[in-house]
C-alpha cells in the first residue's frame, strides 16, 4: 500500500470514523489524491477538475505543486458514496 496515505486511511476508516481526525490544514500531493480515488490517471483527475458537474476539490497551488485539503477529498468521496 502507499506509505503516503495517511494512517487511518490505509486501515480503511471512514472520515466518520472517532478515531480519524479530519484535520483541514493537512494537505496531499496530486498522487497520493489519485490513490485515494481508486488509482485515477492524472488525466482522470484533470478531466474531473474540468467538469463542474462533479465539483471535485479544487487544488492548492504552491509553486507548481498541486496539493489537497485531505478532508475535502474524503468529503467529496464520501457524498459521492451516498449518491450511489
Amino acid at each position: 500500500m502507499n506509505t503516503q496515505i495517511e494512517p487511518a486511511i490505509a486501515r480503511g476508516l471512514r472520515a466518520t470514523d472517532p478515531e480519524h481526525d479530519r484535520n483541514p490544514h493537512h494537505r496531499i500531493q496530486a498522487a497520493t489524491v489519485r490513490q485515494m480515488c481508486g488509482g485515477i490517471s492524472d488525466m482522470t483527475l484533470w478531466r474531473w477538475l474540468e467538469n463542474p458537474e462533479l465539483d471535485f476539490p479544487r487544488p492548492i497551488y504552491i509553486g507548481r505543486r498541486r496539493y489537497w485539503r485531505e478532508a475535502e477529498i474524503i468529503a467529496w468521496l464520501e457524498a459521492r458514496e451516498v449518491a450511489a
